[in-house]
């Protein structure tokens, strides 16, 4: 029996292609670094043919090293609110991928803020750039001849469905579509209160269908192989992380911090500034997620080595942090793109405060990852006041999640354990899993549960230090916030 799964992870800093087997574990990985433009102050952009051809290329080198005949199925996990617009017939984007993280439509968010309790009872979100609708507007807006033409927009799994299919399949999954501010999660289908609202015509957006499911076959990787699931990053981390039962939380330290609580099968509107999102729909049943989104993480870390100079790569950083006995009264709330959850601060430049004439580099390393904790805080202090859960542990993952001082400073910060699986390519995984699942590999979710294996538990040590270092934190995001949030 074939019980190889290929999972294509699309991340706003690389491209992947992982192989795994029906334990979890990783027999091939290929990666490809991936470009980010920033033409101006708030705009994110990438080449979305440099995504495809990166995705083709390492699903090619890792299909090589196992085998195509055993693989099952493919599953793919990609950067959601990732926008791209291509032409129809031709296939060809008309502009640039506009990245998630990009600010470019603040104004025209806060033009429509008057209709957000709207916009959150339909799809759960916030009026805020983050999302795509208003990025496919700024293309239709924008782009010289875009209006009138033939387009189609997807988010970046279903443009890489379209030309996996040789462009047959224009297609997603719930999770993706949760993520424009165009679909209604409620009933499960694109609103055209909404359409009008933002002004995207329906005929561009792609049919939306369950996370697990049938979504074509490619033809390219050396036999026809089927892709059975598409998940939004953050989904894909919740599934693979198997957090099925209401009420389990995972947080993912990647570019950005993304903590998701299962809350079950009904919708529930947050009242603390998180989002409501489609954690999964399988055999037409939706389960509902709280989220709380956080920019800037593993990206404050490229800062200090990319733009500060600070370091040459990511692992000195948690030897560096201890070399010292704390931050030396430094906080960095890394706001580079803006603030996320709780605060939705498109126009927050991010800040450095407490700088002395004894400040080191490793003071400032110290700082941001002590702002892991912090951040992470801010976003389970409004989970539970959403739900009235207050989980017992918190599974992590993600790149950031490798630095045992990071997930130190996060159970402190939470007062309760943190757990780091042995298999830290959750995103990667849970997409497979979910095509496992699909393909038979699997015969339920509790053979993907039996999979997960804890490779390390963080024990929480709380006390005063840690409340007024928090309230500093809050002191200090309070500094960098606009007027106008």
């Amino acid at each position: 029996m074939k019980n190889l799964l290929l999972a294509i992870d699309q991340g706003t800093t690389s491209t992947r292609a992982l192989v795994f087997n029906d334990k979890g574990e990783v027999l091939a990985l290929a990666q490809k670094e991936l470009s980010l433009f920033t033409p101006h102050d708030g705009w994110v952009e990438q080449d979305p043919e440099a995504i495809w051809n990166d995705t083709l290329a390492t699903c090619l080198e890792v299909v090589a090293k196992v085998g195509v005949a055993n693989i099952a199925a493919i599953g793919i996990t990609n950067q959601r609110e990732t926008t791209v617009v291509w032409d129809k017939a031709t296939g060809k984007p008309v502009y640039n991928a506009i990245v998630w993280q990009d600010r470019r439509t603040a104004g025209f968010c806060a033009s429509l803020k008057n209709r957000e309790p709207e916009v959150q009872q339909k799809t759960g979100l916030l009026c805020d750039p983050y999302f795509s609708g208003t990025k496919i507007r700024w293309v239709l807006d924008n782009v010289e001849g875009a209006k009138g033409r033939d387009l189609l927009f997807g988010t970046i799994d279903t443009f890489l469905l379209w030309r996996l299919t040789g462009g047959k399949v224009h297609a997603t999954d719930a999770t993706n579509a949760s993520r424009t501010m165009l679909f209604n999660i409620n009933t499960q289908s694109w609103d055209a209160g909404l359409l009008d609202m933002v002004g995207v015509p329906a005929s561009m957006l792609p049919d939306v269908r369950d996370s697990g499911g049938d979504f074509g076959t490619t033809e390219l990787l050396g036999a026809p192989l089927p892709v059975r699931a598409i998940l939004g990053d953050q989904q894909a981390a919740l599934f693979g992380q198997a957090c099925y039962r209401e009420g389990m939380v995972k947080s993912t330290y990647g570019t950005g911090c993304f903590a998701l609580m299962n809350i079950g099968t009904q919708f529930k509107a947050s009242q603390n500034k998180l989002l409501t999102t489609i954690a999964w729909r399988l055999k037409g049943k939706t389960t509902y997620a709280i989220e709380g989104a956080i920019f800037v993480a593993g990206a404050a870390v490229q800062f200090l080595r990319d733009n500060l100079k600070l370091i040459k790569n990511s692992a000195e950083t948690e030897g560096m942090a201890t070399s010292v006995p704390d931050a030396g009264g430094v906080m960095f709330v890394p706001a580079l793109t803006g603030l996320g959850a709780p605060f939705w601060d498109p126009h927050a430049r991010g800040g450095i405060f407490g700088l002395t004439r004894g400040t080191t580099p490793a003071h400032i390393v110290r700082a941001t990852l002590e702002a892991q904790a912090y951040q992470t805080r801010d976003l389970m202090d409004a989970m539970r006041a959403d739900t009235g859960i207050t989980p017992a542990t918190l599974r992590v993952d993600g790149g950031l999640s490798r630095n045992n001082f990071v997930c130190a400073q996060i159970a402190n910060q939470l007062g309760c354990a943190v757990e780091r699986p042995v298999n830290v390519e959750t995103t990667a995984w849970g997409a497979a899993a979910l095509a496992g699942l699909e393909s038979g590999v699997f015969k339920s979710l509790d053979d993907i549960t039996s999979a997960w294996r804890a490779d390390a538990r963080f024990e929480p040590h709380s006390g005063q230090a840690e409340e007024n270092a928090y309230a500093k934190w809050r002191n200090s995001v309070r500094r960098i916030m606009s007027h106008d949030a």
